[in-house]
């Protein structure tokens, strides 16, 4: 039976039936379930039994999403996925797969997939990944030059992410990246704000001309104001010659101050003139120096909030803050860290001369967690599990411990039940289920990650019990 839904997540520009979906898959039940839910959508879709069939639309229509089965018969489907992008760089490519294998997925992510659903899934889940594909592919048909220097990994910096929240920040950056303004970067600690500011310099046009970070937060006031503004000679004892400053070194390239908030309000009044006048003046000296730079600023604080107490000048914020780029922590898009992870494993791969792999249930862990240290705490996470496992593979006991307790579900057993108090284990197994559905309020694949199980293991465990589904 048909069933019309409104379009999650889209904006009103995107139009469902301009978009054509492929769904590739073997089985005639699941190419219908796709077909019924994509067309309740408003999308147009075409359907394929296998890989031949699928290359005939791909030369003679236009697919913008691809439902693609990763076990087709008499095919390879990562050879298939590639194909695919050679042939529509720009199609949105979900993976289905009945194997539930991380393994595969975080591969064909590498690969250009855009995300991937594991068998059995339900119409919802299919729903609101298509809904979010949709939007994938305006931005990339938007942003096809961007999106070629990120998968790349070059002009932007080793910047690493395909969630819409991350696609959003590539856009902007390409727009900053051809300015002078300048760019306040805001961010946790961790979510790497220094890659962002590389990424708008090194994507620019004065990309030649020195990028030059300085750490305001690290550096003691007398020793910043001497780097940015350099001294003459005499200025202060020890004083044997004249020092450039930063600010005059880096003519036409791009000096980044991060921790901003952490500048000296005096230092802050002297920063504030030399942008304003562009010229700066040495310490001990009355000579004026021009400048030609571009400043990019970050920092983790509420700089809003320091301006209202008097520790941040509000002219300078001002002026820092033409345009603001806010990095989104890694909780709020963990749709990214399969292809993190695969990034810094490749990484590690590379550096040691081994072969490390993370196990699903390593992974399915990592994927729980909230990670207060954002990118910078799971790459040291996956450095130290690369150190301390034994073998090839990464496993949940290498993870640190913080980790390894993280969403444990809280299991009430009643007293009574079996011989002496004795609990059967299937009878433990039953109500940690049941508990752990209870306590996300029946999201059933909510609770396959917080149990630790495949969402099939789960929907065969339920039916087991009787349970309605």
């Amino acid at each position: 039976m048909s069933v019309a839904y409104a379009l999650p997540t889209m904006d009103d520009e995107i139009r469902p039936d301009l978009l054509n979906v492929l769904i590739v898959d073997d089985e005639r039940a699941i190419r219908e379930g796709c077909r019924e839910v994509a067309e309740s959508l408003g999308f147009t879709t075409l359907t394929a039994e296998n890989a031949a069939a699928a290359f005939k639309h791909l030369e003679s229509r236009s697919i913008d999403i691809v439902l693609l089965d990763m076990k087709l018969p008499g095919a390879n489907g990562l050879e298939i996925l590639q194909e695919i992008k050679r042939r529509r760089g720009e199609a949105a490519v979900i993976i289905m797969t009945a194997y539930a294998s991380v393994h595969t997925a975080v591969h064909s992510m590498k690969q250009g997939a855009y995300d991937y659903v594991t068998k059995p899934f339900n119409l919802e889940e299919l729903r609101l990944l298509l809904g979010r594909a949709a939007g994938h592919v305006k931005l990339a048909t938007e942003n096809r030059v961007l999106r070629e220097k990120v998968k790349a990994h070059q002009s932007f910096g080793n910047i690493v992410g395909r969630s819409p929240e991350m696609e959003k920040l590539f856009r902007i950056i390409t727009k900053v990246a051809n300015s002078v303004h300048p760019v306040l970067v805001l961010g946790e600690s961790g979510t790497g704000k220094e890659l962002v500011a590389r990424s708008i310099h090194f994507s620019g046009p004065n990309r030649d001309k020195p990028f030059i970070p300085v750490d305001c937060g690290s550096l003691v006031p007398t020793l910043i104001e001497s780097e940015l503004f350099g001294y003459a000679k005499g200025a202060f004892t020890g004083a044997n010659r004249s020092k450039e400053g930063l600010l005059a070194i880096a003519d036409g390239g791009t000096i980044f101050l991060d921790e901003i908030g952490e500048l000296p309000i005096d230092l802050q009044s002297k920063l504030l003139r030399a942008l304003q006048e562009k010229e700066i003046r040495p310490v001990g000296s009355t000579k004026p120096v021009p400048i030609n730079v571009r400043i990019l600023a970050a920092t983790n604080r509420d700089l809003e909030q320091a301006v209202q107490q008097g520790t941040f000048r509000k002219d300078l914020f001002f002026r820092l803050n033409v345009v603001n780029l806010r990095i989104p922590p890694l909780r709020e898009r963990k749709q990214d860290i399969p292809l993190l992870i695969g990034h810094f494993l490749e990484r590690m791969n590379r550096t040691l001369g081994v072969e490390r792999t993370i196990s699903d249930e390593a992974l399915k862990l990592m994927m729980t967690y909230d990670w207060p240290g954002n990118i910078r705490e799971l790459e040291n996470c996956l450095d130290r599990a690369g150190a301390l496992t034994s073998g090839p593979h990464i496993h949940i006991g290498d993870l640190p411990t913080q980790l390894q307790n993280v969403n444990r579900p809280m299991l009430v057993i009643s007293e009574g039940i079996g011989n002496n108090g004795v609990v059967p284990i299937a009878e433990m197994e039953k109500q940690a289920i049941f508990s752990t559905l209870k306590r996300v309020n029946g999201d059933k694949l909510e609770a396959a990650k917080l149990l630790g199980i495949g969402k099939t293991t789960l929907y065969r465990k339920l039916k087991e019990y009787g349970h309605e589904q």
